[in-house]
Order: structure tokens, then sequence, then C-alpha cells
């Protein structure tokens, strides 16, 4: 039985939608707080209870749980019970297993893949397909696109201008803060901007963002739902899986956002139709063919 399953302590489960809510606890009203911890504080009886229960051991009335579930972009009580209870459901063994000096190899394999595994079965779970069509309805259609990020996830958007670039759509990448403001600055209706961040906080984004929207620039946000990036967004992908790690383990949460790039990359191509895969084909066919030239030429 699920339930008998969620109900066991040893099994340490955490989803990353429990790491989600610890990083907005600053951003909540006191009494959605108040949900949020005694959410975190068992996440099991959680699932197990009614709303009723939740409410009385928060000691908040039941329509500031469903205000609490709505501020993290669930439509309800009754959703954000279901995707918490997937998440607990689908968690691999080793998680939240911090790798420790004495780790082998196999320990390391086990620890970090689980946690992978974890962050894109959570994403599988809680991706909706509408605003994944609503960005794809505007990236089909913009003049140019331009990618930004800071940090870990300029590194997404240089991977993700990678991918675009062969769309014939003029598309850049700026990872760099003072850049990025000048060219959101410079961005019209028509243009697009998609915004990467694992915080969903960063100031010199937020005014990016600000610039694109106000010079009519659609903006898409691949960010956490419920932070100040995602407030701007014309079309948000929420990915609410940000958690906090040890230092010594890659940040998994980055591969939810290389999949959702590869998602919106290749559902642009799909949408461009038949002849644009074959121009795509056309440049990678004269890229395999520079190849065995420089081969031939290093060989």
């Amino acid at each position: 039985m699920l339930h008998d399953t969620l109900l066991h302590p040893e099994d340490q489960v955490k989803p990353m939608l429990l790491d989600s809510i610890r990083t907005q606890l600053d951003s909540l009203s006191k009494s959605e707080r108040k949900v949020a911890l005694a959410v975190l504080d068992n996440p099991s009886r959680t699932v197990s209870s009614n709303i009723t229960a939740l409410a009385k051991s928060a000691q908040v009335s039941e329509p500031t749980v469903v205000r609490f579930c709505r501020t993290l972009g669930y439509d309800g009580w009754h959703e954000f019970k279901l995707k918490l209870a997937q998440g607990l459901a689908v968690a691999l063994p080793g998680l939240n297993e911090a790798p420790s000096q004495g780790d082998l190899a196999a320990d390391l394999v086990n620890k970090i893949c689980s946690r992978s595994i974890n962050t894109l079965l959570d994403l599988r779970n809680n991706l909706q397909p509408e605003p994944v069509q609503r960005a794809l309805d505007i990236l089909s259609t913009a003049k140019k696109i331009e990618f930004y990020g800071q940090g870990t996830s300029g590194i997404v958007a240089a991977d993700a201008q990678h991918k675009f670039f062969r769309s014939g759509v003029p598309t850049v990448a700026y990872s760099d803060p003072a850049i990025h403001n000048i060219a959101a600055a410079l961005l019209r209706q028509g243009d697009a901007l998609v915004a990467i961040s694992q915080r969903g906080n960063s100031p010199a984004l937020v005014h990016s963002a600000q610039l694109a929207k106000d010079g009519g620039a659609d903006v898409i946000v691949l960010a956490p739902s419920g932070t100040p990036l995602a407030d701007l967004a014309t079309v948000l992908i929420p990915i609410d899986l940000i958690f906090n790690i040890d230092p010594y383990t890659p940040i998994s949460a980055r591969l939810a956002y290389l999949v959702v790039i590869d998602i919106l990359a290749v559902g642009l191509a799909l949408k461009r139709g038949p002849e644009f895969r074959r121009t795509m084909q056309n440049a990678q066919k004269a890229l395999q063919e520079f190849e065995v030239q420089f081969d031939s030429f290093i060989g």
C-alpha cells in the first residue's frame, strides 16, 4: 500500500517539492509559513491526512492551507497533496545521503545517480504541458531569442544557445549581468527572452527581465514558482526542484533545467516542420564533413 510505504520513517524520503518549500519559507506570509513548517515536519502524515487535520496541526484555517498551496503554484489542496504523494512514492534510496570521506566508488555512484534520477522523476511528475506549449508558440514566431543566466544557470543558457542557434532564428546567450542588462533594454516586441535561474531571485536577472518586458518582448522564465523572476514571466515554466546539498555534490537540479531546454529545442524543431528539419540535417552533414577533414589534418 502507498500509505504503508510513506509512513516508514526509515525510508528517509525527501522529494524536491519539500526542498522547494524550504527555499520559499522567507517569502511566505506568517500563516502560510505555519502550514509549510507543518508539512516539512511530517510530509508522510500530510499525505495520509485531510486538509482539516493539516490546518489543525498548523493552527491555521483551512482557507490558509489552500492559499499556501496556490502560492506554491498548485490549484489547491488536492493537487498539492497528489504531487507530494507522487514525490514521496518515486524517490529512490540514497537521495539525501551525503557523500562521506570513506565512500567507495560504488557508494558515490549510488548516491549521486539516485539524486539525479529523483530530480528527473520529480520533473516528469510536476512539469505541466500547458506552459511548455505556450513557450513553444512564442519561440516559433520570435524574431530573435536571447538566453540569460548567471553562475550555473549561465552554463544552461550557453547550452540552450548551442541547441537553438540551428533553428534559423538569431540566438545569443549572456551570463554577465552588465551585458544582459544592456541587451535586455534593446529587446522589442516580437523578441523572446528565456531567463534561467535556479533560485529566481537574482536582482540583476530580475532587472533584465523587467527591461525586456518594458520593451515589449515576451519573457519565458525557467525558475521556481513564487519567486521575483517568476512574477515577471509572460510564460512561467516552473521548476520547483531547488534543494540544499553538501558542497561535494554536483547540483542535480541543473539536470532538470537542461532537460527542459531539450524539450523546448526539440519541440521548436518539430513545430518548424519538415523543411526546417532538412536544414538542420544539412547543417549536421556539413559539421561531420568538417570534422572528417580536421581529423585528417591532425592525423
